[in-house]
């Protein structure tokens, strides 16, 4: 079986579709920045450093100290929902997808931030 192209694309050439996507709406390239550094557990400058480079999306993602908040990302995009893509690293790139879509439409970066509800116990 074949791998999909996108893992052999270049996250350079990815990002400024992003960030055309949420400016289009009234989003920033600077919230953008939050919600992939969010995602992928990269600084500012390791994220800049990633797009310079241009690695491929596979490399992007392999390299990333992800958060493992990003298991709480649920939703469709694509027709596909993010949490049942079998394959590791396109489940990533969906959940990558997701935030990027949840910024365009509107949603607050609290909530697109995800974070683990509290214990019911108090610990």
């Amino acid at each position: 079986m074949t791998e999909h192209r996108i893992f052999s694309m270049t996250f350079a050439s990815i990002y400024p579709l992003y960030v055309s996507k949420v400016e289009k709406k009234g989003r920033s390239k600077d919230e953008l920045d939050t919600v992939l550094r969010w995602l992928t557990g990269y600084s500012q400058d390791r994220l800049e450093h990633q797009i310079e480079v241009q690695v491929d999306c596979r490399t992007f993602i392999e390299e990333a100290p992800l958060n493992p908040d990003r298991a709480l990302i649920t939703g469709v995009v694509c027709g596909v929902r993010v949490e049942n893509v079998e394959d590791p690293l396109m489940r990533e790139l969906r959940y990558m997808d997701k935030l990027v879509d949840e910024l365009a439409r509107g949603k607050k970066l609290d909530s697109i931030l995800r974070q683990p509800k509290p214990s019911e116990d108090g610990l």
